[in-house]
C-alpha cells in the first residue's frame, strides 16, 4: 500500500488503522508528524544535535513498542512524554551538570520555545492539583491519563463499574481543570 498525504486523518484513525491492520506505515505517518516536536523537545535538554536525533529515533523505538501493549488514547502529549523522560534519563547518566536554557532551540524548529515551556508548565501545574481530588477521581485520573489504561483495564484494577469510571474521569477532569484555574488566580 502506498502511503500519500493524510493530514485530514487524525492521530487516533490512524493509531485505530495500526492496530487493526498491524501496518507500521501507518505509525511511520504519526511520527512524521511530530518529529519536529520531538527533536525541538530533545534539543532542549540535550542541548546536542546529534544527540537529539538518536533520542528522537530511540522515543520512536520505545513508541512502536510501548503501542504494541499499550491502548493510546493522546498520542502527541503520550509521545512528548517518553521524550521528555528519555532525555531526562540521559541527562541523569552523564557525569556533568548542564543548566537548561530557552535559547537551545534550533531557529529551525516549528515548536516555539514558549509553547514547549507552557505545555510543560500546565503538566506541572496539573501534578500539582491531582492529590486535591477525592480518591476515586485521581485514581481513575492517574490510570486512564498517566498510565494510559483503557476503561475496561480501570474497571478490572480499581472494581469500579463502566459508568463509575467514565464518571470519575468526567468529574475528575472538571475538577482538576477548576482547580488548575484558581490556583493560576492566586498570588505566588
Amino acid at each position: 500500500m502506498a502511503i500519500k498525504s493524510f493530514e485530514d486523518i487524525t492521530d487516533q484513525e490512524l493509531l485505530n488503522r495500526f492496530r487493526h491492520q498491524q501496518n507500521n506505515e501507518w505509525l511511520g505517518v504519526l511520527f512524521e508528524r511530530y518529529t519536529m516536536l520531538l527533536f525541538g523537545v530533545c534539543m532542549k535538554y540535550l542541548k546536542d544535535e546529534d544527540e537529539a536525533r538518536d533520542a528522537v529515533q530511540q522515543v520512536f523505538l520505545k513508541a512502536l513498542t510501548e503501542l504494541q501493549k499499550y491502548e493510546v488514547s493522546y498520542f502527541k502529549s503520550w509521545v512528548y512524554m517518553i521524550a521528555k523522560n528519555h532525555c531526562l534519563m540521559q541527562l541523569r547518566g552523564k557525569p556533568q551538570k548542564t543548566e537548561l536554557h530557552e535559547h537551545t532551540l534550533s531557529s529551525e524548529s516549528e515548536i516555539p520555545v514558549e509553547e514547549i515551556l507552557e505545555h510543560e508548565w500546565q503538566l506541572n501545574l496539573m501534578e500539582s492539583v491531582i492529590p486535591l481530588l477525592n480518591p476515586e477521581q485521581q485514581r481513575c485520573i492517574k490510570l486512564f491519563y498517566l498510565e494510559k489504561k483503557s476503561y475496561q483495564q480501570i474497571c478490572a484494577e480499581t472494581g469500579f463499574s463502566m459508568l463509575q469510571v467514565k464518571s470519575h474521569i468526567q468529574n475528575g477532569k472538571r475538577n482538576l481543570r477548576i482547580l488548575m484555574e484558581r490556583k493560576m488566580k492566586r498570588p505566588s
